[in-house]
């Protein structure tokens, strides 16, 4: 086989706020694999807090080029390299290839269900509580949305979305910003508003301020759970597990991850980083077995790939065409 490994940046249409991060574009890794008249490709954005950049993710493939050329399946990958955006882009290039090898779909070769479109949450950024309401009701075509806070008056903004958009499913991401009071104090508000969704509400390495919390609303996990391996310590502090296939290292390693959160008793929900299309359409395979979808990363480009996921009346949907087909 040989490797190509390529960068690419997609600028924003606006900037894009989470507590103590702007996202002004999406820098990604674009892999190849080609095997005689195949090709596979798989792209990563990396994982931002880990510091995760193409630049370092090309560092860790390179280090395994000649390892990768030689030929290996997707498990032995597992143990190649460690969970991350490098996994991912290798990971969903031998999926893509295997898939035009064989003439059979990822879906299929994956055991997940034919895929059909799914009903994603739509992402607004963090801002002033006007801001937000305007930035909801801009998603006219939403069933669901996510709302990023912060410290910054979280209870005023959960109030003006749902004044705004008393239609829609509503679920809230702090990424870390809360402490237990702060959560506390919020929580009223966020009932009232009727919330659907806490997601990582605690800074990673304090999840024990959730222990005896019993909140009204579920939590998920997000930064907290990278892998496979941290699932056992989620049980009894949170009730939702978010996959996303930048942390985990991949699509293999994703579906391990949903079967086993099932076993544990959590819910499964399906994410995404910044990146296109292309890297959306691995985690579209994933979100056909899962209870929650947040897929909406491409929505917030200036640009897309030529063949992109669709976005209309709530759902998105990626045919076989934009990754995975024979």
């Amino acid at each position: 086989m040989q490797l190509e490994l390529t960068t690419e940046v997609w600028p924003y249409a606006t900037p894009f706020r989470i507590t103590n991060y702007v996202f002004t574009d999406a820098e990604v890794l674009v892999a190849r694999l080609t095997d005689g008249a195949w090709v596979g490709r798989g792209e990563a954005g990396g994982v931002y807090y880990r510091d995760e950049t193409p630049a370092s993710m090309t560092r860790q493939i390179e280090a395994v080029r000649d390892r990768l050329e030689r030929g290996l399946d997707r498990q032995a990958l597992l143990d190649l390299l460690p969970p991350g955006g490098a996994r991912n882009a290798i990971d969903a290039a031998l999926w893509d290839l295997e898939a035009k090898r064989l003439g059979s779909p990822v879906w299929k070769l994956a055991g997940a269900p034919q895929p059909a479109p799914l009903r994603t949450t739509f992402t607004v950024g963090a801002g002033s509580p006007d801001d937000m309401a305007r930035a909801a009701t801009a998603y006219g075509s939403a069933k669901a949305i996510k709302l990023k806070l912060t410290a910054d008056d979280p209870a005023s903004c959960v109030r003006a979305v749902r004044a705004a958009r008393p239609d829609v499913w509503l679920g809230v991401d702090a990424n870390q910003g809360f402490s237990r009071a702060s959560l506390e104090r919020v929580l009223p508000a966020m009932v009232e508003a009727q919330v659907a969704m806490i997601e990582q509400p605690a800074p990673v390495g304090h999840d024990a301020e959730l222990d005896g919390l019993n909140s009204p609303i579920p939590i998920a996990a997000d930064e907290s759970v990278q892998g496979l391996a941290q699932l056992a310590g989620l049980v009894g502090r949170y009730d939702i597990v978010n996959i996303k296939l930048d942390k985990c290292g991949g699509l293999t390693e994703g579906l391990a991850m949903a079967r086993e959160a099932r076993r544990l008793g959590l819910k499964v929900m399906v994410g995404c980083m910044s990146g296109t299309s292309l890297s959306i359409a691995p985690a579209f395979v994933l979100g056909q077995i899962c209870d929650f979808i947040d897929l909406d990363g491409p929505t917030f480009l200036a640009g897309d790939r030529e063949a992109p996921a669709l976005y209309a009346n709530g759902d998105v949907w990626c045919s076989d065409e934009v990754w995975g087909g024979p």
